[in-house]
């Protein structure tokens, strides 16, 4: 493809947005704190729902993270190091936003209230499905997060500083056994938090269907950190316009992947045709979930399938950042249909949707800020990346050749 300049519009003028998260803070969490007095049952299934939101972003990020250490990749450089704040957000921040769902657990999952000795459904999953293997279950998830990110973020940081080659190779390690980790944990928090809301439910494509979303989701977020850093300049060095046809091409495959993973899914349990697996579909083929579904169809998959296949398009931000504000909006209503029919199977009611857009608000305020904070702590870049200089479109010729006409002049 060719490499052709492209020049940008002038830097934004981002100043106008600096008070964008505390406003959504305030307002999302006395929205938040209204359903909790009021509904605490239905809080704690929207607190669930913003949590499953941002969990999934910061899994993304940190599988781009495993993927750039693993594949040595030299095009992935410049959004690494955001990636990385991305994905620390898992501990402590995301650890201390679960607390209200391990305090509701109750109210959110059914299966706690019943006996398993009277329950063939909840006896199959035990141990993992009582009270104490939840919670055991949750911080094992949460400390292997800690135990990986923190690594790789401290080592990250240490390269900066030192240049040191061992760090590149302490990295690769954890990204070794990271992304065997990374596959378990997702695909047990997946289980365990959000699918168990309807425990009666058996599927053995829960795991991938929701690795798939978190890899979709989380593409979508960096393309627009990336744009957006870009047109500052921040990262005008290290991300060159043909890197995000290379974000764009992942997004346009994980658009199908995600796709194929629900449908896949989805076909597995016609077939069989078991009660233990169709009651799922047959409670979101009622009010308003029919609905939900036709639009999780046509916007999940065509939509931003037919709009991401253009070559060009990958690199016009002005059609693929709507497209990544569409996939949040997708990808939060996606969520919204795994959880909330497991207490209304049939249909939402929408007087209440205040609430789930109240927890929605505040915790992308709360992690927004933060996040921000991590990013202006540090440099925006890996500053001695052994590929920052093709990240940078410098080749390894041009720098020997520099270094040799300099030597030559400082021997004559």
């Amino acid at each position: 493809m060719s490499h052709h300049k492209t020049h940008l519009p002038p830097t934004l003028d981002l100043s106008g947005w600096r008070k964008l998260p505390t406003v959504l803070m305030v307002i999302g969490g006395l929205l938040s704190a209204i359903g909790a007095v009021r509904i605490p049952a239905v809080f704690g299934l929207s607190w669930l729902l913003a949590f499953m939101f941002y969990y999934s972003i910061a899994l993304g990020a940190l599988f781009l993270v495993l993927v750039h250490h693993l594949t040595d990749a030299g095009w992935s450089v410049g959004i690494r190091r955001f990636c990385e704040h991305l994905a620390s957000l898992l501990f402590p921040c995301l650890t201390l936003l679960f607390l209200p769902i391990a305090f509701l657990a109750p109210k959110i999952y059914s299966w706690m209230t019943l006996d398993p000795t009277a329950n063939n459904l909840v006896a199959a999953k035990l141990p993992v499905f009582t009270m104490p293997g939840f919670y055991i279950a949750s911080a094992i998830i949460f400390g292997i997060w800690w135990l990986l990110t923190s690594r790789l973020c401290r080592l990250s940081l240490e390269q900066d500083k030192t240049g040191a080659a061992d760090c590149t190779r302490k990295m690769r390690f954890h990204a070794g056994w990271g992304i065997v980790a990374f596959a378990l944990t997702l695909t047990f928090s997946g289980v365990l938090w959000m699918k168990a809301t309807s425990y009666q439910w058996f599927s053995a494509m829960y795991g991938v269907y929701f690795f798939s979303d978190c890899a979709w989701i989380g593409l979508a977020t960096v393309y627009v950190i990336a744009a957006t850093l870009k047109r500052q300049g921040t990262l005008a060095l290290v991300l060159k316009q043909n890197y995000f046809y290379f974000i764009g091409v992942l997004l346009l495959a994980f658009t199908l992947f995600s796709s194929y993973t629900e449908f896949a899914q989805y076909f597995v349990v016609w077939n069989a045709n078991t009660p233990e697996e169709t009651f799922w579909y047959l409670i979101r083929e009622r009010g308003n979930w029919w609905c939900l579904s036709m639009i999780l169809i046509f916007g999940k998959f065509f939509i931003p399938f037919f709009v991401l296949l253009p070559e060009k398009v990958k690199m016009n931000f002005k059609i693929i950042i709507p497209v990544c504000l569409w996939i949040g909006l997708m990808h939060a209503l996606d969520l919204a249909f795994n959880i909330f029919p497991s207490r209304f199977a049939y249909g939402f009611p929408l007087h209440l949707l205040w609430l789930p857009l109240g927890t929605l608000m505040f915790m992308g305020g709360l992690l927004a800020k933060l996040f921000v904070k991590k990013f202006n702590a540090h440099p925006p870049y890996p500053q001695r990346d052994p590929r920052l200089l093709e990240a940078m479109g410098v080749s390894q010729n041009a720098v020997s050749d520099l270094v040799d006409a300099q030597t030559a002049g400082g021997s004559r």
